[in-house]
């Protein structure tokens, strides 16, 4: 049976949607892992049985220290794929060289890379934005991109309209990545 470790940060949406769509079927993820120990996913993935783990990026000196930990956590599971949904930690080549993992992004890649996309496409002049589903690259966001789906934006959507349609992707796409890297 394939394994994933999922990589989280925040309230854990897309772990939750994950766990939905992917986990009650077939039982694939082993275990979750977050940076935060305050992060609201940690709730969803132990409602689901899956073990969590905490990795407190602040506890270490440096980024590659961090990752280093991260990594060794990882392997413990030996997981077929990594899935990072939310998880909001820059990835060294420490950790990129050795994990097969990929990655949701909330814009049409290569566009509004890094940090606050979906604020970034929305005030942007793009008509077209969307959600990326990359493999986990040295470059930030700049992997392979494994599936995009794209949609028209409305000039009289609020930011709030604007990030559903953008959630409402992500919970489509990256379920359906999974399942086609695994298959």
């Amino acid at each position: 049976m394939k394994k994933i470790v999922a990589l989280f940060s925040g309230e854990g949406t897309n772990l939750a949607n994950l766990i939905e769509k992917i986990h009650h079927k077939h039982g694939l993820i082993t275990c979750a892992i977050t940076n935060n120990p305050n992060a609201g996913g940690i709730a969803k993935a132990k409602i689901a049985n899956i073990p969590v783990e905490v990795c407190d990026h602040r506890e270490y000196e440096t980024r590659e220290d961090y990752d280093k930990a991260l990594v060794e956590m990882v392997q413990e599971y030996d997981p077929d794929l990594v899935v990072l949904c939310g998880f909001m930690r820059i990835l060294t080549p420490v950790f990129t060289t050795k994990i097969k993992a990929i990655n949701l992004h909330p814009s049409l890649l290569p566009a509004f890379k890094g940090a606050r996309a979906i604020e970034r496409s929305f005030e942007s002049d793009e008509t077209i934005c969307g959600v990326s589903v990359h493999w986990v690259s040295d470059e930030l966001d700049g992997g392979a991109i494994i599936l995009q789906k794209s949609f028209t934006k409305n000039p009289a959507d609020t930011l709030e309209e604007f990030s559903a349609k953008i959630r409402e992707i992500e919970h489509e796409i990256l379920p359906l990545s999974v399942i086609q890297i695994l298959k």
